[in-house]
């Protein structure tokens, strides 16, 4: 009787498919974009975790968005300020600000603002580069995952070259 049910068993094994080949099983993963669908679909072990971003009732304010160097020669003083406020109810925190490239570098304060209170972020610009100045700053609070956007914008104008001696005298030789 038991070798019956052995052969029976090894018989639907092999009308199954299985087989002792060392191919990795492989697990469907949906390719389907959207949430819902995918959320029915996958096994718990494929669906991703939402990140959970706490809100608060700070408010960031800024008193403007553009920091604005206008047209300034090469070289010129690089540090410009933007002031905001925290019109919130809560404390403010600044967690990070980030310039899309090095040329631009932010300075914020790291303690937190309280409700009312104002503060300024330092943007500094190299201003050896000539040219036109596009760039933006992304800064990250604890108001929720929203992000607020500086935009940099001005002309760095090429500095007239000095001499390091001085132009000579006409004579009557060179006129």
């Amino acid at each position: 009787m038991k070798q019956l049910i052995l052969l029976a068993f090894v018989c639907l094994l092999s009308v199954s498919g299985f087989s002792q080949t060392k191919e990795k099983a492989q697990i469907p993963v949906p390719v389907e974009t959207d949430k819902t669908k995918m959320t029915q679909q996958a096994p718990a072990a494929v669906q991703q975790v939402e990140e959970v971003v706490e809100r608060t009732n700070a408010k960031l304010s800024f008193e403007t968005t553009i920091v604005d160097y206008g047209t300034i020669a090469q070289k010129s003083e690089p540090l410009r300020t933007v002031k905001f406020t925290n019109t919130g109810t809560e404390p403010l925190i600044i967690k990070s600000a980030h310039g899309s490239c090095g040329c631009t570098v932010p300075v914020w304060p790291k303690d937190p603002i309280l409700p009312g209170q104002s503060n300024v972020i330092e943007v500094r610009y190299d201003t050896n580069r000539v040219g036109k100045i596009n760039k933006s700053i992304t800064i990250t609070t604890n108001e929720g995952p929203d992000k607020h956007i500086l935009q940099v914008v001005g002309e760095v104008l090429k500095a007239e070259e000095e001499n390091a001696l001085p132009a000579p005298a006409p004579s009557v030789i060179k006129g």
